[in-house]
């Protein structure tokens, strides 16, 4: 039985996968701020999925944690996660002193990679361009920024530091706005969280949400407003197939619980740019696109795997 942790800036989730690749037990709770702290929730998520699993820790085949941040992968060291206040932390190193059990960490994104990846393959390959499955997946992340994980032949796609998938901080508009990592115009600035916030001012504690519900109701200004967060969706979805060539890309994040009308938004922009371009429209990029199924724990999924392969764990 393979554990895995998701462990984010409010709260932390978990779960344990059967040698039959399906969820057995979850578990959530909420995340302590700081080092001291979240070694502590990680530890008590370990101990409350052993209660619920009826093992120990040690019985566990794998124990993988996805949490925000630069990660060593190689290492299990975690650094500038601001929002769990860590600036830096060998959390591989430390859960195992306390568990002795080998713990392998990765970012956050590239985990719900994986874990999207392991629900494709075992989904009906319908929504794919000619039936096929996907050997391959780019995970795009919408939530307060924008991310991305790739997926070849199971195995993430890290790059040579680690920062492949970092779309979020490519400029499309040279004289943009200034975006948090000091350029201006980045792709997370039109297609986020941060970005709704910016453009569309709300006290509603869903404002993506109301967005697309103003949107919806004919409202031009949130009209508007949607269809400029829409085309960078899309445009994230094109440089990704255009880039690595992906079978599928699966939007997930919080912004994925827009669900249809966020599909639908981003499918009808790309068929428009197909129309458009014969050569947009030789690559299928709509047919590509899917969003993540409401509720399924991406992130604590692929954590679970990530602990899995041998050549992936953390030095001890």
């Amino acid at each position: 039985m393979r554990l895995g942790i998701d462990i984010g800036g409010t709260k932390t989730a978990a779960v344990a996968i059967g040698a039959d690749g399906e969820l057995t037990d979850q578990v959530r709770m909420p995340t302590g701020f700081g080092a001291e702290e979240v070694v502590a929730t990680a530890l008590r998520t370990v101990e409350r999925m052993s209660e619920l699993s009826g093992v120990g820790a040690a019985s566990f085949t794998s124990i993988g944690i996805g949490i925000p941040g630069a990660v060593d992968s190689a290492t299990g060291r975690v650094e500038h996660a601001v929002n769990l206040g860590l600036d830096g932390l060998d959390l591989g190193r430390r859960l195992y002193d306390r568990l002795g059990v080998d713990v392998r960490v990765e970012n956050d994104v590239k985990a719900a990679a994986l874990g999207a990846h392991h629900l494709l393959g075992r989904s009906d390959p319908v929504d794919l361009p000619g039936g096929r499955r996907a050997d391959s997946m780019a995970y795009l992340n919408l939530g307060t920024g924008l991310a991305a994980g790739v997926v070849f032949d199971g195995r993430l796609l890290r790059g040579g530091h680690g920062v492949a998938g970092e779309i979020g901080h490519i400029p499309i508009d040279p004289v943009g706005v200034l975006c948090g990592c000091g350029q201006r115009g980045c792709l997370e600035t039109v297609a986020s969280g941060l970005a709704i916030a910016r453009t569309w001012p709300s006290n509603s504690e869903h404002p993506a949400r109301e967005l697309f519900d103003a949107a919806e109701a004919g409202d031009a200004r949130a009209i508007a407003v949607r269809e400029d967060f829409l085309t960078g969706v899309a445009a994230a979805v094109r440089l990704l197939v255009l880039t690595v060539d992906v079978d599928a890309v699966v939007i997930g994040g919080g912004l994925a619980a827009l669900g249809g009308p966020l599909l639908a938004g981003t499918r009808r922009i790309l068929n428009r740019w197909a129309v458009e371009s014969a050569f947009l429209a030789s690559i299928d990029l709509a047919t590509r696109v899917q969003v993540i199924p409401p509720g399924f724990p991406a992130a604590a999924v692929g954590a679970a795997l990530v602990g899995e392969d041998p050549w992936l764990k953390s030095s001890s």
